[in-house]
C-alpha cells in the first residue's frame, strides 16, 4: 500500500498550480499532469474526479496508480491540501476508470468521423504500412497474433489497449473492433495520454510507449 505523504505547498483555496507538472497530493511526487488525474471539490466538499481538467475550482492532483484511489488514508491526504474536511466517495477507482473509458471513446468516435482513425485490420494494415498512422489502439481482449501481423515491418508504433473489442465498436459504429489506426495529431496525443493514465488506473501496462515524434507532438 503506497505511503501517503501529502506535501502539499500552503495555497489559498482559489489557487492553481501552473507549468507542465502538478505535485500529487498523496505521494509528494512532482511529475508532468499528463501522468495525474485532477480532482475537484464540489459545494458539499465531495471529490470529483475531473479527468477532462476542465471543471471550475481549485484543483487537486493524484499520480494514476490505483492503488492510490483505493488507500483508507487517502481522504485525510486531501483533506490536508483541502484544509478542510472532505469526502472521498466510494468506488472512486471504478469511477475513474469508468471516466477514462468513455473519454477514450468518445474521441475515437470524434478521430473516425473526422478521418483521422480507420478501423478493422486491412484498413489499418493500409495505414501502417502507408507510414499513415502515428498510433495503434488495440482491443484489449484481440489476439497477440494478429497484432503481430498488423505492426509487421513497424514495430516502433506506438500501442495502446484500453478498451475490450465490443467497447471499440460502440465508440465506432460496429458490433466489435480489435484493430484502429489513428494519424498523428491532437486526438492521437490525447487518446495515449488517457490510454496510459487507465492503465495506471487499471494497473495495467501498456505495450509500447506513446513517443511524440510518432505522435505529432
Amino acid at each position: 500500500m503506497p505511503v501517503l505523504a501529502a506535501r502539499e505547498k500552503d495555497r489559498s483555496e482559489g489557487d492553481e498550480e501552473t507549468g507542465p507538472t502538478r505535485r500529487c497530493v498523496a505521494t509528494g511526487e512532482r511529475l508532468a499532469r499528463e501522468r495525474m488525474i485532477r480532482f475537484v471539490l464540489d459545494p458539499n466538499r465531495t471529490l470529483v474526479p475531473d479527468v477532462a481538467e476542465r471543471l471550475p475550482g481549485r484543483g487537486y492532483w493524484l499520480v494514476a496508480r490505483g492503488p492510490l484511489l483505493e488507500d483508507p488514508k487517502l481522504a485525510r491526504a486531501f483533506a490536508r491540501a483541502a484544509k478542510g474536511p472532505i469526502l472521498v466517495p466510494a468506488g472512486l477507482r471504478e469511477t475513474v476508470a469508468r471516466l477514462l473509458a468513455r473519454r477514450i471513446g468518445d474521441h475515437l468516435g470524434l478521430a473516425r468521423r473526422a478521418g483521422q482513425a480507420v478501423a478493422g485490420f486491412v484498413a489499418a494494415r493500409e495505414w501502417v504500412t502507408a507510414g499513415r498512422a502515428g498510433l495503434i489502439v488495440e482491443a484489449s481482449d484481440g489476439a497477440v497474433d494478429g497484432r503481430r501481423k498488423l505492426l509487421s515491418g513497424a514495430r516502433e508504433l506506438p500501442v495502446v489497449t484500453p478498451l475490450t473489442a465490443a467497447d471499440l465498436g460502440a465508440a465506432l459504429g460496429r458490433d466489435h473492433v480489435v484493430h484502429v489506426a489513428l494519424a498523428p495529431g491532437r486526438l492521437a496525443q490525447t487518446i495515449a495520454r488517457d490510454a496510459e493514465r487507465l492503465a495506471g488506473v487499471r494497473g495495467t501496462a501498456q505495450e509500447g510507449a506513446a513517443r511524440k515524434d510518432r505522435l505529432g507532438g
